[in-house]
């Protein structure tokens, strides 16, 4: 089983392309990997009322059951505290607490509701009404009662609760399970890659994800009529998805086809590519140096500027609003056979450049193939574009550790029951004190994982040498997510795809590549792109096979520095020579346009010069003046070639007039 499950996993795992022998097995898990580890922690400590009781009496200082202070109600478990925390009578009581007001209890407030003299279940004949809003219509049905028979001066609280946002609240992961695996390993998907239709039914997904797989697409596409030149992606027929990012006077747009293209390596190690159909980006000056912000905010808010930077700004603004919409209007009928649409629009100006309104606007708010990307995202660029939509279209892999969390489950209780003795208001309990040690341990993590993420490789390894730190320090806290993702400067650095950092504290800092973060992966599985890939590689080239566990740490075969760089220089060589033949093909085809336009020219003029002749203006009427057969001499010349060309000319004639005036003396003295 584990030798089995190295080997699928050995790859990652593209969502539109999953192979079959996983694809069969798959099925949908009901929770998260967490949420089912944890619906498992309390069948421990079930047992009858009355053991419960003597185990209370016994142990006073015991962990007492999950309550809620407000509504002085127990639980016997937190998924029941969860429910009550969404329900109609703790939001009652929380909006009486803010007003004021008593609490009342269960049986009270179900009173409430059946006193109610106006329908709170909306129309009968809607049988789809969501819960959700029959449960904001009681609430506020109630709230508006309480507001009309109470004070008469509480107009100025607002009862009607806050309008939901948009969205199902549900976790952004639909997670799978399959035997081929081990039991502790789940598959997850982003959500935001199925339509609305499909989620409607996740009984069905499984088969929706079956349907959904693409075949490749092959490396080299055939060319049937190359007069228009080389052809682009777009005449592929396979589903599309489009994304844009915009900030901070950053535009990205991308067209990207979701079939895998299959290309080779120089290895000949077949390589699964992305195919982009289109792709732009746009940059303006029109975020204000470090103040931040945009011109078009400040003007908002202070007033109009009148400084040249200001100007320049607000023009810059402009410019990039009619950039970027004129560019989707040239992408328009791709975009509407894009099957999902994932923007990312800071700021409210932002959004209006998108979505307008204006006349011909091309995306729509209301729009239901509109995503949001469901992870956090740097500057718009074609890098960043490229990199979200890996990660939207890669496969999850979970490892869960039941034992970590029971026993973190079993802490996190025992802290809510400390906290609830000591504490019985509703007060926040103050962070804990740090210790000097813990200080200085916070200040060497803050100031290297700076250095790192900037790629200061000198400054990184004087900081640690100057505080004797080893190059395998633990960043502090360890509980926070982006430690626990990534513990060590190792660590970061593979994740945040830095080559040369990686390199120099392995060969230099001496770094242990198989040190394992949170979740249970080495550094070289945080790598992102094929550089800090080949740095392990590297590495591993000039430190020996001997010096660490490298199959452990997940890394391929050495490779030296030279081949990487005639790798390189030979996919350069490749990318240069299928430039050329692109840009060869695209001059000869101007050519002959070019020639044909000549050809109809001198047909015209011929045609021109019969029709003068009939006339009986001469033969020649249709040749060229000797100022046209000078204009069409210096067509395509710098001033000075024309310069010079000019001056060769007169000089040319003014020797042409001496020979014909010593020819026209010597004839007269004869």
């Amino acid at each position: 089983m584990s030798e089995k499950s190295d080997e699928l996993l050995k790859r990652p795992l593209y969502v539109f392309d999953l192979p079959p022998e996983l694809l069969v097995t798959l099925q949908l898990t009901t929770a998260s990997p967490q949420e089912s580890t944890e619906a498992k922690l309390p069948a421990e400590s079930k047992g009858t009322e009355a053991d419960r009781q003597d185990k209370a009496d016994d142990a006073p200082a015991s962990k007492p059951a999950t309550s809620c202070l407000l509504c002085s109600a127990s639980f016997l478990v937190v998924h029941e505290q969860r429910r009550h925390v969404k329900s109609d009578w703790h939001n009652y009581n929380l909006k009486q607490k803010l007003k004021g007001g008593d609490s009342v209890t269960e049986a009270e407030f179900e009173k409430l509701v059946e006193d109610l003299d106006e329908s709170i279940s909306g129309s009968e004949s809607s049988e789809s009404e969501n819960n959700d809003d029959q449960r904001e219509s009681t609430l506020t049905a109630l709230l508006k009662k309480q507001a009309r028979i109470g004070h008469a001066d509480a107009e100025a609280d607002d009862p009607t609760p806050k309008k939901k946002k948009r969205g199902s609240g549900k976790p952004p992961l639909i997670w799978f399970s399959t035997p081929l695996l081990q039991s502790n390993i789940s598959l997850g998907i982003y959500r935001a890659l199925l339509t609305d239709s499909e989620l409607e039914e996740e009984s069905k997904i499984t088969e929706i994800l079956r349907q959904k797989q693409l075949p490749p697409i092959p490396s080299k596409i055939k060319v049937i009529d190359s007069s228009n030149g080389v052809p682009l992606p777009s005449t592929m027929t396979s589903p599309q998805i489009f994304l844009c990012m915009i900030g901070g006077g950053h535009f990205a747009g991308m067209i990207v086809s979701l079939a895998p293209k299959i290309g080779k390596k120089a290895t000949g190690v077949e390589e699964r590519q992305a195919t982009v159909i289109v792709h732009k980006t746009f940059h303006r000056y029109t975020t204000r140096r470090k103040q931040g912000g945009s011109q078009s905010a400040n003007d908002s808010a202070k007033g109009a500027a009148h400084s040249a930077g200001a100007s320049i700004r607000r023009y810059n603004e402009a410019a990039l609003e009619t950039e970027i919409r004129a560019l989707l209007q040239e992408w328009k009928g791709l975009i509407h056979e894009s099957q999902l649409v994932f923007v990312r629009a800071t700021g409210s100006a932002n959004r209006r450049i998108l979505f307008g309104p204006y006349d011909g606007q091309v995306l729509r708010q209301n729009d239901p193939r509109n995503r949001s990307f469901p992870f956090s995202t740097r500057r718009a660029t074609q890098a960043e574009l490229m990199r979200a939509f890996v990660e939207l279209t890669r496969m999850k892999v979970s490892h869960v550790n039941e034992a970590a969390l029971a026993a973190a489950a079993v802490a996190e209780s025992e802290r809510e029951a400390l906290s609830t003795k000591s504490h019985p208001t509703l007060s926040k309990p103050a962070p804990p004190k740090l210790s000097k040690e813990e200080e200085e341990w916070s200040l060497h993590t803050s100031q290297l994982q700076a250095l790192i993420r900037r790629s200061k490789v000198p400054a990184i390894l004087a900081y640690l040498s100057t505080h004797t730190l080893p190059a395998d320090f633990k960043f502090f806290p360890s509980s926070t997510q982006a430690n626990h993702h990534a513990p060590t400067p190792l660590h970061l650095a593979a994740s945040s795809n830095s080559p040369t950092v990686v390199l120099a504290l392995l060969t230099k800092a001496a770094a242990d590549p198989t040190t394992v973060n949170g979740e249970g992966h080495p550094p070289f599985d945080l790598a992102g792109d094929r550089s800090t890939r080949d740095a392990f590689r590297v590495a591993r080239s000039e430190l020996g096979d001997e010096r660490w566990n490298w199959h452990a740490a997940h890394c391929p075969p050495p490779l030296s520095k030279a081949d990487t760089d005639r790798r390189q220089e030979r996919e350069r060589a490749e990318a240069d020579k299928e430039e050329a033949e692109r840009r060869k093909a695209e001059t000869d085809r101007l050519k002959r346009e070019t020639a044909a336009a000549a050809a109809a020219a001198d047909e015209a003029a011929k045609t021109k010069g019969k029709r003068g002749g009939s006339s009986g203006k001469g033969l020649g009427a249709g040749e060229k003046t000797g100022a046209e057969r000078r204009e069409e001499e210096a067509r395509g010349l710098t001033p000075e070639m024309r310069t010079r060309l000019e001056r060769e000319r007169r000089a040319r004639a003014a020797e042409e007039r001496m020979r014909r005036m010593a020819g026209n003396m010597g004839g007269g003295g004869g």
